[in-house]
């Protein structure tokens, strides 16, 4: 009678101890031409994963998360990807082609596949016209883009949170692009007049003003280190002012991490390489400077002439073919 009490009691324990078990997702990555021998996985809540890869040169690991949307780094590249525990994800890519390349095989492949191509006709979309519309036409093409991407979503067989969280991402970044938009118009009205000052520490040593810098031409890209958008931009602006290398034009990068933040800057600009002049805002998003651009977004783009007039406190995007031709205008004049 006791063994079988002990065997009743063992058989509850061992129950109640799978059931209180963490379920986790299986995650493997084949990567061709690989940028790095570590990936990152980065979420809300400072949420980071770091695998590194085995000596066959696959990257595997299972870990635990919390049901949403993460980005992926391998050391170039940005990927978004969806994660939930239990999935059993296998991940294919060539790097020398980059995002475009990768598929998903497995539990979870199906969302992650839509989010690949997804991104890929979002990247080929035509934001520049769309930014550069007036009002009217703005909200048209706005309305336009919502609804197809509703529709998108919605005609596929896809998990219903999955639909559910895609769908509540969109419609943030809807109303943040709608944001953008209208802090464009205000920043237009600004273009012709004097720029606002600033005197920021510099990465090299010092500070750097824009007194300093006058006689040139000045591109400034407000960004953080935290902002996966702006370093998005950062292979672009790297091409960018290899283009005009030795022309008559400065490229300041003014970061607004905080200042207790100043080592993971520094670093930042160590291990990507980071060319141009590195600045640091003083007081983050409550810099004079930010503030008087009226800057509630980011990255954001400034372009100053070399009397310190405003050209476009508004200006293109690195990655946007409008920038080339911005600096060709007012450079081959």
């Amino acid at each position: 009678m006791k063994n079988i009490t002990y065997l009743l009691l063992l058989s509850v324990f061992v129950s109640f101890a799978q059931k209180e078990k963490k379920s986790t997702l299986k995650f493997v990555a084949k990567i061709e031409n690989r940028n790095s021998d570590t990936l990152k996985f980065m979420g809300k809540n400072n949420f980071s994963k770091i695998i590194v890869s085995d000596k066959k040169g696959d990257f595997t690991s299972e870990f635990g998360v919390e049901e949403g949307f993460y980005q992926l780094y391998d050391g170039k590249t940005y990927a978004k990807i969806y994660l939930k525990n239990g999935y059993d994800l296998v991940l294919n890519m060539d790097a020398k082609t980059g995002y475009e390349s990768i598929s998903y095989k497995g539990k979870g492949s199906m969302e992650n596949n839509f989010l690949v191509h997804a991104s890929i006709e979002s990247k080929n979309y035509d934001y520049d016209t769309l930014l550069n519309s007036d009002e009217e036409v703005f909200n048209r093409l706005f309305d336009e883009r919502r609804t197809e991407l509703i529709a998108n979503v919605n005609g596929q067989n896809l998990d219903k949170t999955f639909v559910e969280n895609y769908s509540k991402d969109n419609e943030k970044s809807a109303n943040g692009l709608k944001d953008y938009y209208m802090q464009s118009l205000e920043a237009k009205k600004m273009n012709g007049s004097a720029s606002p000052d600033f005197n920021f520490e510099n990465f090299k040593g010092g500070t750097t003003s824009l007194a300093d810098l006058k006689g040139k031409y000045i591109y400034i890209d407000v960004w953080a280190t935290w902002c996966g958008p702006c370093r998005a931009e950062i292979p672009f602006l790297k091409e960018v002012e290899e283009k005009y290398e030795g022309r008559n034009i400065a490229f300041v990068s003014l970061s607004i991490d905080r200042i207790s933040d100043r080592e993971k800057w520094s670093k930042f600009i160590i291990e990507k390489e980071l060319g141009g002049i590195q600045l640091l805002a003083e007081a983050d998003w409550k810099s004079k400077f930010v503030k008087d651009y009226k800057i509630n977004g980011i990255p954001r783009f400034i372009l100053i002439g070399p009397n310190g007039e405003i050209i476009s406190a508004d200006a293109p995007r690195p990655s946007s073919t409008g920038l080339v031709e911005l600096f060709d205008g007012v450079l081959n004049k």
